[in-house]
This record gives C-alpha cells, sequence and structure tokens, in this order.
C-alpha cells in the first residue's frame, strides 16, 4: 500500500477526459501509448484538466474550508455531519472529508497537467497552439498547488508523470517546505505568462495571460513581495480588458457567464447531473418554504452568519443581493431564517444540479488587491481611487482621510462583504495574521468554547494519506 496517494495520480494520467467542460467524467478509457499523439489529444486532455479542477466548486468542497471555517458562515441544517460540524468549530481532524476532496482533486488536476506538459514536446503540431496548451496546463498545475500550499503547508511536489506503478514507488514523495512550492508556483506562472497569446479571450473558463497576472499578483501579495504584486496588478488594470459590473447583482444569477468583470469562472448546466449545490448548501432546510420551484427544500450547510449580515453599512446594496432574512412559505407567510442568494439558481428542479456560473477570480479582487498592495507600500492616499469604485457600486459614499492601519481594516472589512460565499475570507484572514484575532473574538461573542489555535492557521493532511505513506508523508504538527 505504500504510496496509495500517487497510484491514483498515475491511472489518473493515464485516462482522457471528455470532449467539453461538461463532462465529468472519462467517456471511456484510453491507453496512453495510443492517446497524446495529436494536436486533438491535446485538446482533450485539457479539458479533462479543466474539468478536474472544476470539482473544487462543482461540490462546494473549498467552501467548507474557506467559508464555512470562518466567520462568514454557519450550519442551520439540525443533523449536520461530522465532517460540516467540525469545520463550522474550527475544529478539524485529519479524518475530515473535506480536506481529503481538496487535497484529491488538487492533486488529480497536477497529474493530469504533469501529462501534458511532459508530453506535448514530442508532437509536431501547430506551434502557437501548443504554447497556448502548456501555458494553460502550466497555470492550472500552479494554481492546484497554490490551494493545496496555502491550505496545508508543505505538500509533495509532483512534476513527473507516472506510466507505472513501480515509477510511483520509486518516486520522490515526500513533503517539500513551502517555500519550494511558491518557488515552482511562481515558475510555473511565469512561463504561462510567456506562453498563452496576448489577446483575452471571451470564454473566461480558459486561462488567458492577465488572468495568470492577475493570479501572480495575488501569489506575490500571500508572500508579501509588494513591489511584484503591485507590478503584475498594475498590468491587469492598465491593459483596461476588464470593468465593473453596473449591477452587482448580475454577477451571481442567472446568465451570468463571461461578464466584463468576470477574469476566471467556472461555468455550469442543469439537467445532466454537471451543476452545482449551491441552491442547497446556501438556502434553508425548510421544508413548507416556497422559493424555488415545485418547493424544494435547501440544504442550510453554508448560510449567513449574523455577523455578516451586521457588517454590511446601511444603504450597502450587496447586503439584499447576497443575503435575504427570511422566506416565503407555501401558506404565503414569512419565516426568518437567514440564507445565501449568491450563484442560487432559483430556477433549479433539482438543487443538486444548479446552473450559474461561479466566478473565481473578479476584476473587484485586483482592485482591491492593488489598493491592498499601495498601502502596504505606504502610499495610503493613492490606494483609494481603486476601493471607491467598488463602494460607489454597492451605494456607499467614497473612503477619504484614513491612515494606513485604519485603511487596512477598511479593506478587510471591504473584501468581506463583497466575496461574501466567494471563497476567499478564510485566505484574507490567514494572509493578513488576522485570523485569530478575528475569529476568536466571534467565538468568544457567540459565548462559544470553540478556539481557533497557531497550528489550525493550516489544515491537517489527509489522515489516510500518512497512514498509506509513513515514511514520507508526515502530519502537520498539532493533528
Amino acid at each position: 500500500m505504500k504510496k496509495k496517494v500517487f497510484l491514483l495520480l498515475f491511472l489518473a494520467a493515464t485516462v482522457s477526459s471528455c470532449k467539453d467542460f461538461l463532462a465529468l467524467t472519462p467517456e471511456h478509457q484510453i491507453s496512453d501509448q495510443t492517446f497524446y499523439k495529436s494536436q486533438n489529444d491535446f485538446e482533450t486532455a485539457l479539458l479533462g484538466v479543466y474539468s478536474t479542477f472544476r470539482g473544487l466548486f462543482s461540490s462546494s468542497t473549498v467552501l467548507y474550508l474557506t467559508e464555512l471555517s470562518t466567520d462568514n458562515a454557519e450550519i442551520q441544517w439540525s443533523s449536520p455531519s461530522a465532517n460540516e460540524m467540525q469545520m463550522d468549530q474550527n475544529a478539524v481532524v485529519s479524518t475530515n472529508g473535506f480536506i481529503q476532496g481538496v487535497w484529491n482533486t488538487c492533486l488529480y488536476t497536477i497529474s493530469r497537467s504533469n501529462a501534458i506538459i511532459n508530453r506535448i514536446d514530442a508532437v509536431d503540431f501547430d506551434p502557437a497552439t501548443k504554447d497556448r496548451i502548456k501555458g494553460e496546463a502550466r497555470f492550472l498545475r500552479a494554481y492546484s498547488y497554490f490551494y493545496l500550499v496555502r491550505l496545508f503547508g508543505n505538500v509533495p511536489l509532483i512534476q513527473q508523470e507516472f506510466s507505472s506503478p513501480a515509477q510511483v514507488a520509486a518516486a520522490d514523495l515526500s513533503l517539500k517546505p513551502a517555500e519550494q512550492i511558491y518557488e515552482e508556483i511562481l515558475r510555473d506562472l511565469s512561463e504561462a505568462e510567456t506562453l498563452l497569446p496576448a489577446s483575452t479571450p471571451t470564454d473566461r473558463t480558459r486561462a488567458s495571460r492577465l488572468m495568470v497576472k492577475a493570479v501572480l499578483g495575488k501569489v506575490y501579495l500571500t508572500r508579501k513581495n509588494y513591489d511584484l504584486a503591485a507590478a503584475k496588478l498594475k498590468e491587469v488594470i492598465e491593459a483596461n480588458q476588464y470593468a465593473l459590473v453596473a449591477n452587482y447583482r448580475t454577477l451571481f444569477t442567472n446568465g451570468n457567464n463571461n461578464l466584463s468583470e468576470s477574469l476566471f469562472e467556472v461555468q455550469f448546466a442543469p439537467g445532466r447531473s454537471i451543476g452545482n449545490n449551491f441552491s442547497a448548501l446556501f438556502t434553508p432546510a425548510i421544508t413548507s418554504m416556497a422559493i424555488f420551484q415545485s418547493n424544494l427544500q435547501g440544504a442550510g450547510r453554508i448560510v449567513p452568519t449574523q455577523d455578516i449580515i451586521r457588517a454590511y453599512e446601511p444603504g450597502d446594496l450587496r447586503k439584499a443581493a447576497s443575503t435575504s432574512d427570511s422566506v416565503i412559505l407555501i401558506n404565503g407567510r414569512k419565516s426568518y431564517s437567514p440564507y445565501g442568494l449568491k450563484f442560487v439558481d432559483f430556477r433549479a428542479i433539482d438543487l443538486s444540479d444548479g446552473s450559474v456560473t461561479f466566478t473565481e477570480m473578479r476584476y473587484a479582487d485586483v482592485l482591491l488587491m492593488y489598493a491592498e498592495v499601495l498601502n502596504e507600500q505606504g502610499k495610503t492616499t493613492e490606494a483609494l481611487p481603486f476601493i471607491n469604485p467598488i463602494r460607489k457600486r454597492a451605494g456607499l459614499t467614497d473612503l477619504t482621510g484614513l491612515n494606513q492601519a485604519a485603511l487596512r481594516l477598511a479593506l478587510e472589512k471591504e473584501r468581506r462583504v463583497e466575496f461574501l460565499h466567494e471563497g476567499q475570507r478564510w485566505f484574507d484572514l490567514v494572509r493578513t495574521g488576522r485570523a485569530q484575532p478575528v475569529l476568536n473574538a466571534h467565538f468568544a461573542s457567540q459565548n462559544l468554547s470553540f478556539r481557533l489555535d497557531d497550528f489550525e492557521l493550516i489544515f491537517p493532511i489527509p489522515q489516510n494519506e500518512v497512514d498509506l505513506n509513513p515514511t514520507t508523508i508526515k502530519q502537520n504538527p498539532g493533528y
């Protein structure tokens, strides 16, 4: 059983995926001896990498780690699973199924990216197309590692492709320092930046050069390399390829594909079990409510806390677009029950098969990151013009006259209400060193005994991987 988790990477690398982003599982098995022989093979394999990556969002696995574990969300359902309670209470153990899901999805994506990167140069076809495919594969590999390193710290660094179990057994699969992982992330993103076309595609489900620049900016910001972060984010802004949409609500409702604000998104479609489950998770577990067709019942797994509802300033238009405090019942009455509105498909006939697109990165994030970088460089006054357009869209007045410390807190609050249920809160709090003071104060205000300790700023390595690979994978301290 040695190195079992990486055997799945070997298996994943030997199959193709389907021919569009909607296909989540291989239509048939394809031998790696007959595949990867043409441009079409690599295009098909690349779509397989995208479909694997989107698994982070189609089942909402990553949102349990990045939203439910924070002061943004709580469980409403009366009988939650142990996995959900651990996330809600910041008491995650190494057997938690959600951390295993994120771990597996990211490593599958990395493995499939490796298969493309390591094979493509041996096949002769259009050089420009080849560069684009390599650039997209490197981007997806880097982005998967970015999720892993922020959530788990030290992780395995896998760049080879496995073609036999013997190669898996012989490989170095030990955990590598987070700093080394970041070096590889930056190397992949920098390479992708040169390989991808300069033009910005209208299809925002695919990586683009500007998207890579934006992610580079986020990586540099996470590493507190503010000069390099500023340079990359400024390039995205000055390209003038993206713009804030006028109506915030349209970002999260049916028909939100490929909007001007979207840099990178994950699209879904109903009717073929290839949708998302946001409509169930974010809405109340009330049997008699009438907010969906056929009076469907939500699951109440990730619903807004009173703390986030109170965080919106008076008059903030984002509040009504993001949350509701009550539901209409079948009898026509209202029942108080806070729930989330973003990405909920109110047209759905199956709440686990919603069609609303999830936007993984949008232009508002670029603007707020750039403001944060400028503030950390001591350019507080220069940062304000990049926050205020977002506030103006929300119906709020401009921020003025703030010092550096005050703007840090203002940005923290702005990002919180702007990106509720978008998977940003955990990363923002950890990046700024605010996770423990903010979350522990939240628990105390609710008279809860929960506490976020130092070691819990990263999640445990899935215990199954530690047990099956004891010589190469050591559990994170404290777990």
